[in-house]
């Protein structure tokens, strides 16, 4: 294909959908010159590729495989990498009371959510998740440079908090190649940095938790995160309550008093997890801990459909789209 000189000078959005990570995924480059904008595209590709097999749990070859093949029998080797991931995944145990728990993954070989009606699990099943699922017994050795899951039949996993975490190595390598606007859509989980042509901002929706085709409220954002957590995809019903395929890491239990949590930050990643986390608490404690944080923002739909915004949602976001 021959490009023309006017038409390499024209500053476009170049988008590329596809499934990554078990989700749809748009990857856009924004940039005056298409080989570049293509260029990044496929290295952003390549490294949400490389990301999903080291912190995949369905893959017994990753490190996380491995360190859940090997729970409460030895510790595994990781890559620095995983190991810090790790870490800043329980830093967020810690700050969430353990609503956010990457040891919570466990509770998927539970819990059906792959039809509409679903069954209540017994009492011993649920005791057994709660004997296994606990962020402080993941045992980390930074000298090692090691994983141990001191319980056996233990797992971890990052469905809560990987996305972002993608999310933010594909930018990093965008960047890196000279891609300075863009936006990673990851099944409405957005991460948009610099500028859309001829626009100063990107316009974010948060979708409608009744009807994911239509949008609650649209807003600009100038750089950072927008993930929503919610029961709209994955859930089951059990005696006419809608349960969440979300589950309460504490308890063992599907969530159901929470529609739809939508977190605005910074940092994709801490977004991702948080709004894991405020699926699982009660709306007061949701709110209460996104008040305490700097540049962090929420939206919390309950059941009955009564919206509530973190103090200065309004202020900072909702003006910017007036």
């Amino acid at each position: 294909m021959i490009i023309s000189a006017s038409a390499m000078n024209e500053t476009k959005a170049h988008h590329y959908p596809i499934k990554l990570m078990g989700c749809a995924f748009v990857i856009t480059a924004v940039h005056n010159n298409p080989q570049t904008a293509w260029d990044a595209i496929r290295a952003a590709v390549s490294e949400i590729k490389r990301i999903e097999s080291l912190i995949s749990s369905w893959k017994d070859t990753s490190q996380t495989g491995m360190i859940n093949n090997m729970a409460g029998i030895a510790a595994v080797k990781v890559d620095q990498e995983l190991l810090d991931l790790i870490q800043r995944s329980i830093k967020i145990s810690q700050l969430t009371s353990g609503s956010f728990d990457i040891s919570g993954t466990l509770s998927r070989y539970f819990w059906d959510f792959n039809n509409d009606k679903g069954k209540m699990l017994g009492e011993d099943k649920i005791h057994l998740l709660r004997t296994l699922i606990d962020y402080k017994n993941i045992e980390i050795s930074n000298t090692e440079r090691t994983i141990f899951l001191k319980k056996k039949n233990m797992k971890i996993g990052f469905g809560g908090i990987g996305k972002g975490y993608a999310a933010v190595c594909a930018k990093k390598v965008m960047e890196n190649m000279g891609v300075d606007s863009g936006l990673i859509n990851a099944s409405g989980d957005l991460m948009c940095w610099g500028s859309p042509p001829n626009k100063k901002d990107w316009d974010v929706k948060i979708p409608d938790p009744k009807d994911r085709t239509a949008s609650l409220m649209t807003f600009t954002l100038p750089f950072g995160s927008v993930v929503t957590s919610g029961n709209h995809e994955s859930f089951t019903l059990i005696d006419g309550v809608r349960y969440s395929h979300i589950i309460d890491p504490r308890t063992g239990y599907p969530v159901s008093h929470i529609q739809q949590v939508s977190i605005v930050s910074p940092d994709p990643e801490f977004a991702d997890a948080m709004a894991t986390a405020l699926s699982v608490m009660s709306v007061e404690e949701g709110l209460n801990i996104v008040n305490r944080m700097n540049g962090i923002e929420c939206i919390i739909i309950d059941e009955k459909d009564q919206i509530y915004y973190s103090n200065h949602f309004k202020e900072m976001i909702l003006a910017k789209a007036a």
